[in-house]
């Protein structure tokens, strides 16, 4: 028995077609195409943009460097001074401990000593709003120009979480 217009040769038997195909479709070579032009638009701008990844860096080390001259104020039972001149900061002590302006003050030196704490933001990181200087006491409360205890608030650019640092006990977090 014989089926017509099939290549098998009985009903019983079943029927085996075997198709192999070398290479690919022009439909699944456009699909690519269109695909990879979509990620060339959308996502490599993404990928090459490092004002993001400056802006998070600045931040978090913003956050190092007030915590640092917190703890260093405390340790010291001296008065530290944040003075931000733009996208720089600098950390300075006062020179005697009941000093609690840094008029008469020495560079702050990193945890490994000299040089002294200075940082500085890469070309396109700023801030929302410019940050006023504060000086950290003894006890490791932030004091503003005022002399009374305030809360500080930075905020960087680019950047969902801001810097704050707590106005009774001077802990700084984001």
């Amino acid at each position: 028995m014989q089926v017509v217009g099939s290549t098998c040769r009985t009903v019983r038997r079943g029927c085996s077609r075997r198709v192999f195909q070398h290479g690919f479709t022009l439909i699944e070579l456009i699909m690519v195409i269109v695909i990879l032009g979509v990620l060339a638009v959308f996502a490599a701008p993404r990928m090459f943009d490092n004002a993001d990844m400056n802006a998070r860096g600045f931040h978090g080390e913003l956050l190092g460097y007030l915590r640092y001259a917190q703890k260093t104020a405390i340790a010291q039972r001296r008065t530290v001074c944040v003075t931000f001149v733009g996208t720089t900061v600098t950390l300075t002590i006062a020179a005697a401990p009941a000093t609690f302006t840094c008029a008469v003050a020495g560079s702050l030196s990193g945890p490994n000593g000299p040089p002294p704490v200075t940082l500085s933001a890469k070309p396109g990181v700023s801030y929302v709003t410019a940050p006023t200087s504060f000086n950290f006491d003894g006890l490791g409360q932030p004091i503003s120009s005022t002399g009374a205890a305030s809360p500080q608030t930075f905020r960087v650019a680019n950047v969902a979480n801001s810097i704050t640092v707590e106005a009774s006990t001077g802990y700084v977090h984001d």
